[in-house]
């Protein structure tokens, strides 16, 4: 065989190679710098380093105070993607979401024919990981709309009255897993693989350094929400709602630096090496 057959016979038997890329999607929230103001340029540093080029990265900027379909929400997200793919071939699209941002890229994957950007995105995305995502809702978000006293200590965390504080009460979330989003029990499966990390419990003890990683404000106002709902929760979402859609990657302990637990603001700093699992997960 010749030297040229067989470089020809290489190109032909070698598959092609994929351009990976990695999106991080935030939660609810109006998001114009969501990497300084959401997730933090260390923790997006980090995380980045595990792709061929950290370059091909995008942090996503959208309106995911309005319900999940709106045009300020999927259409926004759909609009930055569509733009990140194309300008940076990307054929293997990595998501990473927070929270209610897993509910949005479900919406996305779930619904291919609801916006002609959606089927190219849906062929680039390889996986989600959803890091505690709001996948069946939280009680939290009835109690701030049925305005009870949540409303004054969750302001922070949620936002009053937004639609997607409402979208988020475990019935409406129950009603759209059951109709329009895919990957929870009962339902077909999502195109892409869809993993979630799970944060089990919340530590605020004032004399543990742990307490005070990503803002030991953050850590009590999460401890008392936290009493509102069941034992294994992020002090916003129970764990039985993190894991609802998709399939779980691990739940905290399981995995972090001390078997520390990630409340729901800590999972998305870099808290207990959290950076650096999804970094060698990518």
């Amino acid at each position: 065989m010749t030297y040229l057959k067989i470089l020809v016979c290489l190109l032909v038997a070698s598959p092609a190679v994929a351009t990976t890329g990695v999106a991080f999607v935030h939660g609810t929230g109006k998001q114009t710098n969501a990497l300084d103001d959401y997730w933090t340029a260390e923790f997006v540093d980090s995380v980045r380093q595990g792709i061929d080029n950290p370059d091909n990265t995008t942090v996503i900027n959208c309106d995911f105070d309005q319900y999940m379909w709106a045009e300020g929400a999927a259409g926004c997200l759909a609009g930055q993607l569509t733009y990140f793919i194309a300008n940076n071939n990307v054929d293997d699209l990595i998501l990473i979401t927070h929270s209610n941002g897993g509910n949005v890229v479900r919406w996305v994957l779930s619904n291919p024919t609801w916006d002609g950007r959606y089927p190219a995105i849906i062929d680039a995305t390889s996986r989600v990981i959803a890091l505690a995502p709001s996948s069946a809702g939280t009680p939290l978000a009835d109690a701030v709309t049925n305005g009870n006293v949540f409303e004054s200590s969750l302001g922070w965390l949620l936002g009053y009255d937004s639609d997607a504080v409402k979208m988020q009460q475990e019935s409406w979330m129950a009603n759209y897993n059951a109709s329009w989003l895919y990957g929870t029990a009962g339902r077909p499966s999502l195109p892409s693989l869809f993993e979630s990390v799970v944060g089990s419990d919340v530590d605020s003890a004032i004399w543990d350094s742990d307490s005070y990683c990503g803002g030991y404000q953050y850590q009590l106002g999460l401890e008392t929400t936290q009493n509102w709902l069941d034992d294994c929760s992020d002090g916003f979402l129970e764990c039985s709602s993190q894991r609802a859609a998709g399939q779980e990657w691990f739940t905290d302990t399981t995995q972090t630096r001390g078997r520390e637990p990630l409340s729901h603001h800590q999972s998305r700093r870099a808290c207990f090496n959290l950076d650096s699992l999804l970094r060698n997960h990518l």
